[in-house]
């Protein structure tokens, strides 16, 4: 589950895992932190207006029958960020904090 590190009106962190989204009004940037085993990944960074939509993406896992769910932020150059959540509700709660900090309208 995402665990909500930082919320104030300037500043939004989200944990994912080892992952960590910050979106930041003051620099007007998105950030993606990304580790990998111990290593701290090159962050990925976009500014706030790229982001044009912030979805919730379910799949079922064939093998296992397990549904897995994502928090996608969509990008208006074409691309997009998706980050791993525990469950559906999680990931709508998750998405609808991201689009009120981003001031998005729900789809």
């Amino acid at each position: 589950m995402a665990k909500t590190v930082e919320s104030k009106p300037e500043r939004l962190i989200i944990q994912f895992g080892s992952t960590k989204l910050t979106l930041d009004h003051t620099s007007a940037t998105a950030s993606l932190q990304r580790k990998m085993l111990f290593w701290e990944l090159k962050p990925v960074t976009r500014p706030l207006s790229d982001i044009s939509d912030v979805k919730v993406d379910t799949a079922v896992d064939r093998a296992s029958g397990v549904e897995i769910c994502s928090v996608t932020l969509i990008m208006a150059s074409g691309a997009a960020w998706a980050l791993a959540e525990n469950d559906q509700a999680s990931a709508q709660a998750t998405a609808s904090t991201i689009r009120n900090f981003l001031g998005l309208s729900p789809k």
